[in-house]
């Protein structure tokens, strides 16, 4: 039943499964969309339009109809006629369809954002399986686009026949009327029955948009085991990343290792805890960790602070709270500013013995370590915690 489970599609697409479908090409698709903002924006068109349009169209059927004497008893320039014609025709047409085409170019945009793809472009053997297409023609989704398309045709002639019928008293009236009232009257109900139409239109269209987001979603549901077979292809296998940080590891020791010649001081436990410490005056506001490691890298911090000259000191308080409350690269804590304070003086002292200058300084003992930052004392501090 376990393995049923991981079979099913239950899983939402991941990120990755979407913007691969992208790449593809499979994006949520609505041709009702598309339509409706192709019909809006010839509507708008002829609506902003309508008035010049007209009037050329009146020009070009004027000229069409007139024949003077030379095209009546000279065939041959009938067709530099019918030519001109042609473009003044098309040039007239030309704003409309320019709008038309913007519209149907960009309302994809709408709902799929911009997508520009050549792979459903590429020659793929399977689309031409008769048994493929077969399927495909019996399919559910072929069901549903045929109910949706019924569904479409019952709304838009729904509407327009009710425009019609509504309207029906003054479309019967318009014979009764002279040409120049009654083309008005017309473009008037026509302009109506658009709307209307529009209005049936847009309904299909709140509904066909989420179907067409919830197919498309559906589509690319993914089963469990896709799910962490794609977390395996995303994070790496864990043969690889256990390598790469192994070796990030490696180079991060080495960047430690090439710090420590730059130290002041490593302080110690002495034999399990090492850590490295460095202070400028200008642009330092604390005393920072340089270098730190326990057992077998402390006794490589120690080696390579000999071999630099590096001054070694033993305070195991100091040594445990700093290996436990810093980070490579940290500033040492507030609590532990007098401690440091006075092995850094000590240092300080002990440059200028080894210069000739001044007596041998006494390494520095019991430093004032909080007992609530050393490790060592941190089970006794919380027992006593609980007596009080």
């Amino acid at each position: 039943m376990a393995e049923d489970s991981d079979l099913e599609k239950t899983e939402q697409p991941s990120l990755r499964r979407l913007e691969q479908a992208r790449e593809e090409g499979q994006v949520a698709r609505s041709r009702e969309l598309t339509t409706y903002v192709g019909l809006m924006a010839g509507g708008a068109g002829l609506w902003l339009m309508g008035s010049s349009l007209s009037q050329q169209l009146i020009k070009l059927v004027r000229d069409s109809l007139t024949l003077d004497t030379e095209l009546a008893f000279n065939s041959e320039l009938l067709l530099p006629r019918l030519h001109t014609l042609s473009q003044e025709t098309l040039l007239a047409f030309a704003p409309l369809l320019l709008i038309m085409l913007a519209a149907a170019i960009f309302s994809p945009l709408l709902l799929n954002g911009w997508l520009f793809t050549l792979k459903p472009l590429q020659p793929n053997l399977g689309k031409l399986n008769p048994m493929t297409g077969i399927g495909r023609m019996f399919s559910t989704n072929s069901l549903v686009e045929l109910l949706k398309a019924i569904a479409k045709a019952l709304v838009v002639g729904g509407v327009g026949a009710w425009a019609i019928w509504h309207n029906k008293d003054a479309v019967m009236l318009l014979i009764t009327q002279p040409l120049t009232a009654a083309i008005p009257q017309l473009g008037s109900l026509m302009w109506g029955a658009f709307v209307a139409i529009m209005g049936g239109m847009l309904l299909v269209v709140a509904v066909d948009v989420p179907f067409q987001l919830y197919e498309h979603n559906k589509r690319l549901m993914m089963t469990k085991e896709e799910i962490r077979q794609e977390a395996k292809e995303t994070e790496g296998n864990p043969e690889v990343k256990g390598r790469i940080r192994s070796m990030q590891r490696e180079m991060a020791r080495r960047r430690m290792m090439s710090e420590i010649p730059t130290a002041d001081v490593v302080v110690t436990n002495p034999t399990h805890f090492s850590v490295a410490l460095r202070y400028t005056e200008s642009g330092m506001r604390a005393p920072v960790v340089v270098a730190k490691g326990t057992h077998l890298m402390a006794a490589k911090i120690r080696e390579v602070a000999r071999e630099h000259g590096v001054p070694i000191l033993e305070a195991p308080p100091l040594a445990r709270a700093l290996y436990k409350h810093t980070e490579l690269g940290d500033s040492i804590p507030e609590a532990l500013y007098t401690a440091v304070a006075e092995v850094l003086a000590y240092i300080y002292q002990l440059r200028r013995y080894r210069k000739g200058d001044g007596e041998q300084p006494l390494e520095p003992h019991d430093l004032p370590v909080p007992p609530e930052l050393d490790p060592a004392n941190a089970g006794r501090v919380n027992s006593a915690q609980g007596i009080e």
